[in-house]
């Protein structure tokens, strides 16, 4: 049996009640943090479930896949994954590749930053397509093409633009705001006077929420990460209303 279960966004408290009950269950349990800051602690997970918690890297799951699936074969195995698991399309494989050695498969859902992002005020059904900003050092120090291209798509279609921010987990690097904007203004399709929405810290006790246009938000420190950027398309009057109690320009 292989349990992917989402963590939520917060810390340990976020994870539900049936994924509680269902790693007390289990016979092993990995958890997986290396795609954003998550501001729980494994010691006090550990208490709670009773279980050893082993943390997995950036290459174990794909290096140890074939270790992973042999032993929910026999056992019941589950990874705790940060925000919801099926976000990222690496689980999906996983899910598909258990699913051909015939091990029964179960996802356990949470929150995740798509979800929370209601909380900027935003219609959830006016998104666009995602995209993630790169640290330009990763990218020769131009915009990457593709990127672009989603963000001018997405104008086009009046639609919003969730940015998520690139990170280094070996180094605990986060990318910040400030590096994302300027990244950002690295494309023909952003501009010093288009608006943004900065979303810091989703579903922790202390979330942040600045709209304002990037020439007047790119200098400014939004404290601790992680955050996402929006990049705004055409507003519905409820979504203006809602930004301008958070204006922060």
């Amino acid at each position: 049996m292989l349990n992917l279960m989402g963590l939520g966004l917060s810390d340990e408290k976020g994870l539900t009640l049936e994924g509680l009950e269902t790693l007390k269950k289990s016979d092993k349990i990995y958890i997986e943090l290396y795609t954003s800051k998550w501001f729980g602690s494994i010691e006090n997970l550990e208490k709670m479930t009773g279980k050893k918690i082993m943390q997995l890297k950036r290459p174990d799951l794909e290096e140890n896949l074939e270790k992973i699936l042999k032993e929910a074969k026999n056992q019941t195995i589950s990874i705790l994954i940060f925000g919801d698991p099926l976000v990222a399309t690496t689980h999906t494989a996983l899910l598909i590749e258990a699913k051909k050695l015939g091990i029964k498969t179960r996802v356990i859902h949470n929150a995740s930053i798509y979800s929370a992002a209601g909380e900027t005020g935003l219609h959830l059904y006016k998104f666009g397509a995602t995209v993630t900003i790169p640290f330009l050092e990763k990218m020769n120090n131009q915009f990457p093409e593709s990127l672009s291209k989603i963000i001018r798509d997405n104008k086009g279609r009046d639609l919003h633009t969730l940015c998520l921010l690139d990170l280094i987990s070996e180094k605990e690097k986060y990318m910040t705001p400030s590096e994302g904007m300027e990244v950002l203004l690295k494309s023909d399709d952003i501009t010093q006077e288009d608006e943004i929405v900065i979303f810091g810290r989703a579903g922790s006790e202390e979330p942040l929420i600045a709209y304002g246009k990037i020439k007047n938000l790119i200098d400014k420190d939004f404290g601790n990460p992680p955050f996402v950027l929006i990049i705004l398309g055409k507003l519905h009057f409820t979504e203006k209303e809602y930004l301008e109690y958070h204006r922060a320009d």
